[in-house]
């Protein structure tokens, strides 16, 4: 029965002179979101965008809610501005809404309407009470909120709240490379990267034979889930194979994952040169791993010039794990198969690694060769939501 979807944004509206530049990209956002569906209206005004339903309700709110920067929506229906429509619209709302209590809440932006906030709510709460059998007010706490926001051309009447996953619309901050591996951090910094407005290419480092096509697999499901965060996920793959197996010849045992992590930040850095990225991203935290020790991220980020965000940097792996379930990554995340990461992990890596003797240790790799051999054998495929699965 709902002819609108009412759609409230937050941070966006604390702008300034930029607000315009957030909105517009909200609202690309969510015609990108909707792009499979009819085409359909939608209409901007101070912290609102109203979003033409067409029977539609569940498809458009269950993509809208992937919509980072969107606060929340509520389904409503739009009348004249005349209270002989408003009360009946109202009643409507009531009744599909559960509960058996409620109350009126009514908003006036126009004020040229004739009546005043509290005399609406008092008017539609006696109609209410009225046409509905066994209802009662409760001011303090209803079961339902019947609310009327009074435009300057109509009237808009909800109950539902429906809510948004906040943040910023991606795309506004900037563009970030994502280190994204088949583990469960990884995709959880990006969908935080994602929810502060970044526009992430992912880069996953791949050594077949050592890790399976199925490990592959599994990481380009994860980067699925984010697409349907974002719209579309682009994902380099860079095949790793060779570096580790040079580094596993040639570099003591306790700073394998040390150098692996440098190789990583090196190759990372050439490829975020390519794809614009101003930052690296990664899952991250600190004191959960060897490599996540304070004195182990000092020394790998020494490679790179460009800032490295670890959005997870002070979550434990209870919240990670949390909001990997909320997101819909956890169930791919904890697939059994293996990824560069969880392999040629030594039995006792170093947590303080001296920067002066990981330095020695690389000099008997050949750098230069062993990146150059992989950036130039990178993979480069664009994956897309699943509209069926969102």
């Amino acid at each position: 029965m709902y002819t609108t979807l009412l759609v409230r944004y937050g941070e966006i509206s604390l702008k300034g002179n930029n607000r315009p530049y957030f909105e517009n990209r909200l609202l690309a956002n969510m015609r990108q979101a909707l792009s499979d569906l009819p085409p359909r209206r939608m209409e901007k005004t101070f912290g609102r965008v109203f979003v033409e339903l067409l029977d539609d309700l569940e498809a458009v709110s269950r993509r809208l809610k992937r919509v980072f920067g969107i606060v929340s929506m509520s389904p409503v229906l739009t009348t004249s501005l005349d209270m002989d429509a408003i009360a009946p619209a109202a009643l409507a709302v009531l009744n599909d809404t559960p509960g058996k209590t409620f109350k009126v809440q009514a908003q006036r932006p126009n004020k040229r309407f004739p009546l005043t906030s509290p005399e609406i709510n008092r008017q539609l709460g006696a109609y209410l009470l009225k046409h509905s059998q066994g209802q009662q007010v409760d001011v303090h706490h209803p079961d339902r909120l019947v609310q009327v926001e009074i435009r300057e051309k109509e009237a808009y009447v909800f109950s539902r709240t429906i809510p948004g996953p906040g943040g910023l619309p991606v795309g506004v901050t900037g563009r970030g490379l994502l280190l994204i591996s088949g583990g469960i951090d990884s995709p959880v910094a990006g969908y935080l990267g994602l929810k502060r407005g970044l526009e992430l290419t992912g880069l996953h480092f791949y050594s077949f034979p050592f890790t399976s096509e199925r490990s592959k697999e599994k990481v380009i499901d994860l980067c699925r889930v984010l697409a349907s965060y974002s719209g579309s996920f682009r994902l380099v793959i860079a095949p790793f194979t060779e570096i580790q197996k040079s580094i596993r010849q040639n570099c003591p045992q306790e700073f394998y994952v040390t150098i692996m992590r440098r190789m990583m930040f090196r190759i990372a850095q050439a490829v975020a040169a390519n794809e614009k990225a101003l930052a690296l991203v990664t899952g991250e935290s600190l004191g959960q791993v060897a490599s996540q020790t304070l004195q182990s991220i000092a020394v790998i980020n020494k490679v790179v010039d460009l800032p490295v965000l670890r959005p997870l940097v002070a979550w434990d792996k209870n919240e990670i794990i949390e909001l990997s379930r909320r997101m819909g990554a956890y169930e791919i995340s904890i697939r059994p198969y293996d990824d560069c990461c969880t392999l040629f992990v030594p039995r006792h890596p170093a947590t303080k690694p001296p920067l002066g003797r990981v330095e020695a240790a690389e000099k008997k790799l050949a750098i230069e060769e062993l990146m150059a051999d992989c950036l130039a054998n990178l993979e480069t495929i664009t994956i897309t939501a699943d509209p069926t699965e969102l």
